[in-house]
């Protein structure tokens, strides 16, 4: 489990493919080069787990229905990540829960400057825009952020000089795909408040 909050920026050096799925490598960080083999790291919102550490890399395996969940197909080599150290017990929790499971893949659709901040919106699947609400929380490619607005199809964030700054969001462009996950809080209430098929209920 993660809380959203990002410790730093990795640079992916070589992506080596695989029969089904690919190896990441990523150059190992301060806080990424503590972890031990079969650690979880958040990378870009997508949880991997440390197989390998070498001459200074870290190797992640990153499986086939990762490659069709998550935007991490589409990196390339040089391409920076948001990486997050799994939490332990008595961590601050300065974010919200995120679990590294990623939901959607979102798509980048308008980038306003406003002084050192930025609005960005980002357009997701209907099926899931029921678990955007107003002032809620959402992780942006592994980033915790509070929705700002609810759009038609989607919904905005701002994101301050730090988080433009000490992620990759401050890289963003429109079109780029952007990994999602909900809130899984909101997401528990929202489907325990469904009310189930007519054949099921109760009389």
């Amino acid at each position: 489990m993660f809380s959203g909050i990002i410790k730093e920026m990795g640079e992916i050096v070589e992506i080596k493919p695989k029969a089904q799925g690919f190896i990441f490598v990523i150059k190992e960080l301060d806080a990424a080069s503590r972890v031990e083999f079969g650690a979880s790291i958040c990378n870009s919102g997508v949880c991997l787990t440390v197989f390998e550490k070498k001459d200074g890399k870290i190797f992640f395996e990153v499986m086939p229905e990762t490659l069709r969940k998550t935007s991490l197909g589409q990196k390339k080599i040089g391409d920076k990540v948001n990486l997050e150290t799994s939490l332990k017990v008595g961590d601050e929790i300065g974010g919200h829960f995120v679990y590294g499971h990623v939901d959607c893949v979102g798509k980048v659709e308008n980038i306003v400057a406003e002084g050192d901040n930025k609005l960005v919106s980002i357009k997701i699947p209907s099926e899931w825009m029921q678990y955007i609400t107003p002032e809620g929380s959402v992780a942006v490619d592994g980033v915790s952020l509070t929705v700002a607005r609810v759009e038609e199809s989607g919904f905005t964030v701002s994101l301050i000089e730090y988080t433009l700054k000490n992620t990759t969001l401050g890289r963003l462009k429109i079109g780029d795909k952007v990994n999602i996950e909900f809130d899984m809080l909101a997401k528990y209430v929202i489907t325990a408040n469904r009310q189930p098929p007519a054949a099921n209920r109760r009389c």
